[in-house]
């Protein structure tokens, strides 16, 4: 088995902000940013809907945790929480709007032994998938504790996050954003 190392762990949040509840990936990791701190060793990525330009992100990282709107069929709101084989590669059904690309992605990194040791995919059962900036009351209720299970498995992996006072709120925090064409 190979040496995890702590420093190549990756917050990936996918999503449209443009599609109502397909945001949510993206608000998880904003919400994460500003209010937790995260050890700089650990990577935030906005990954929007990239897709294979996310490939680099993936191959580069031991630890990845995923952040998007899931789409399991559950109740909307659900948090739904996926882990190693779980999360799909090349079949099975389509999990989220970005979940085609996303598969491929995995599937590729996989296929060149370079798919990270620990994959989690956490997010919340969408109501709607619409044009719209707003998330829907039911998925926005669980931003919260969808970052509250995102810090937990961080934690898990022993990455120590504290909250934030409100005075560290204000000062710009990093992401890094994926580069189209990189």
């Amino acid at each position: 088995m190979p040496r995890i190392n702590l420093h190549r762990t990756t917050v990936l949040g996918l999503g449209n902000p443009l599609m109502g509840d397909d945001c949510l990936g993206l608000t998880a990791l904003s919400r994460l940013e500003e209010e937790w701190f995260v050890p700089r060793f650990v990577s935030l990525v906005d990954g929007g809907t990239w897709g294979m330009n996310l490939l680099p992100v993936v191959e580069s990282t031991d630890r990845l945790l995923v952040l998007d709107a899931i789409d399991v069929g559950a109740a909307p709101g659900t948090i739904v929480r996926l882990a190693g084989e779980e999360v799909p590669r090349v079949l099975g059904q389509k999990l989220s709007p970005h979940q085609i690309d996303l598969r491929e992605v995995l599937a590729l990194a996989e296929l060149r032994g370079s798919l990270p040791s620990q994959l989690v995919a956490l997010g919340i059962q969408p109501e709607r998938i619409e044009l719209g900036t707003d998330l829907s009351p039911a998925v926005n209720a669980g931003v919260d504790q969808l970052v509250e299970i995102a810090i937990a498995t961080l934690g898990a992996w022993g990455i120590n996050c504290v909250p934030l006072t409100r005075a560290a709120r204000a000062v710009p925090r990093r992401r890094t954003e994926v580069a189209v064409g990189a």
